[in-house]
């Protein structure tokens, strides 16, 4: 299978009431993990603070401290609240912890540390004491190991309202949650490694995409020619921006794609001709390097043998082109993805998408979802599974929003979360990769949503690829679609 659940706070709680026996057994688990967590990565750690809060992530963190106590380990604990406020499993917990006479005590130096104020069901931002607390367990200096998820950040979308805890590594119980891997969340949570706590699996909105995914595309076989393999058909290119849609036809020929038609602004056809080897060009009407609404027919006569068809890649910002991609959608009854300056002008036309019955993936970053959906891109960032689940909802289309937790969603769906790749995708062109390889997944016979969520594995697996022969600092765009063969033939 190619996908792991990822639970909500309100699905952890769900599991958690199937349990058939006695909570405390669960806190007992989930201690006993992370203590093994913190024994098996810091060994030479002799001194460590446990940071317990008062509620069940605190109950949990006594379990901790009393294993590593157990140990050897010199262990103190540092509460956050009044022991008054402790309860249930937590206060049967504290008072173990108490009977072994490991010291409660304010703030201080530790070799390791262990997060245990807030659990997944905190939301929100934090009280101005509860921050305080955090930005001193931030500045200790050393190692943090968060349970469950870094204090601060909110396990059901991964949104950071104030101040967080900044793990080295978090152990997280039973499953994944969202936090973990949607960002901000993500960049708080260092290395996540899942343990089992004896819960049954529950069902979940939201999943957690592997490599696997790739198993679901298409190959080549024998029987195939050029257009059973898949046929796509780029629309893009003005003056400057030819670079783009070329690797966008290039991209979608190392995914698999049989044949690749780029219609081009007719002025600049010369530098598509002696750009692109495989793919074939087809001269569009033109004004001053950008197309006008007059190559439309041109354009749907090159899309009647196209499969899939992507849209956007460097055409271009005038009216002119708004109006030319607004007839398109209209028109084209075949499998689109829309990217870069074709979400530009789409922008305050979005019935334009809702209105189409063939699938339709838009491919933006955060800024350009940002503008599709009338928000500021700070917005969209603190609150990217909301912005893109919004997204698919308003334009009646799958929306892969771009990142390094790249998130594809479906009206009214869920989300597919995909983190696989490296720093070296931020570079420019590679958004234009990840176009063509949609389009070459969609031009095979792929869903729009499992397709997009499959691109974004192939360019992340990719770009680990290119990684190995070219380092991530330095990687540039094609490295990636260099790469895209292989990573396929796997």
């Amino acid at each position: 299978m190619w996908t792991e659940p990822l639970y909500t706070a309100e699905e952890m709680r769900a599991a958690e009431e199937a349990y058939d026996g006695p909570m405390i057994e669960l806190m007992e688990r989930a201690g006993s993990a992370a203590a093994e967590a913190v024994l098996r990565r810091y060994p030479d750690a002799k001194r460590v603070a446990v940071w317990c809060g008062t509620g069940s992530n605190g109950g949990d963190g006594f379990v901790v401290a009393r294993k590593l106590h157990e140990a050897g380990r010199t262990v103190e604990i540092v509460l956050a609240g009044s022991d008054e406020k402790l309860a249930g499993d937590s206060a049967e917990n504290h008072e173990r912890a108490r009977k072994l006479k490991i010291p409660f005590v304010e703030p201080g130096g530790a070799d390791v540390a262990v997060d245990a104020l807030f659990g997944t069901g905190f939301s929100g931002k934090p009280r101005d004491d509860a921050a305080r607390t955090i930005e001193s367990l931030n500045g200790l200096g050393v190692p943090i190991l968060s349970m469950d998820v870094p204090s601060g950040v909110d396990a059901s979308t991964g949104q950071v309202a104030g101040a967080a805890v900044k793990a080295d590594a978090t152990v997280t119980f039973h499953g994944r949650k969202v936090g973990l891997v949607v960002a901000p969340g993500r960049f708080h949570a260092g290395e996540v490694e899942v343990a089992d706590i004896g819960l049954q699996a529950g069902r979940t909105r939201h999943e957690h995409v592997s490599e696997q995914i790739l198993q679901e595309v298409p190959r080549r076989g024998p029987a195939d020619n050029k257009y059973t393999a898949g046929s796509v058909l780029v629309v893009g290119g003005s003056t400057g921006k030819t670079g783009a849609p070329c690797l966008t036809a290039e991209a979608a020929l190392r995914a698999g794609a049989g044949i690749v038609t780029v219609c081009v602004p007719a002025s600049l056809n010369l530098v598509f001709e002696q750009r692109l080897l495989e793919a074939m060009s087809w001269p569009c009407a033109d004004e001053d390097g950008v197309m006008t609404m007059d190559a439309a027919d041109a354009i749907l006569e090159a899309a009647e043998k196209a499969t899939a068809v992507a849209i956007g890649p460097g055409i271009g910002r005038t009216d002119a082109v708004r109006a030319l991609i607004g007839y398109l959608l209209d028109r084209l009854d075949k499998p689109i993805v829309l990217d870069a300056d074709g979400l530009w002008a789409a922008a305050g036309h979005l019935d334009w998408i809702f209105s189409r019955d063939a699938p339709t993936v838009l491919t933006p970053h955060a800024g350009e979802l940002a503008r599709l959906l009338g928000r500021d891109s700070s917005a969209v960032s603190a609150r990217r599974l909301n912005a893109v689940q919004t997204g698919a909802d308003d334009v009646g289309a799958v929306v892969l929003l771009k990142g390094a937790d790249t998130l594809v969603a479906s009206p009214g769906r869920g989300v597919l979360v995909c983190d696989l790749g490296n720093p070296g995708l931020a570079t420019a062109g590679t958004g234009d990769v990840l176009t063509g390889i949609v389009a070459a997944f969609l031009s095979k016979g792929m869903g729009a949503k499992v397709g997009a969520a499959a691109a974004a594995a192939a360019g992340g697996e990719a770009a680990r690829l290119a990684a190995e022969t070219h380092g991530s600092a330095g990687m540039i765009a094609s490295d990636v679609v260099d790469a895209l063969s292989p990573t396929l033939s796997r």
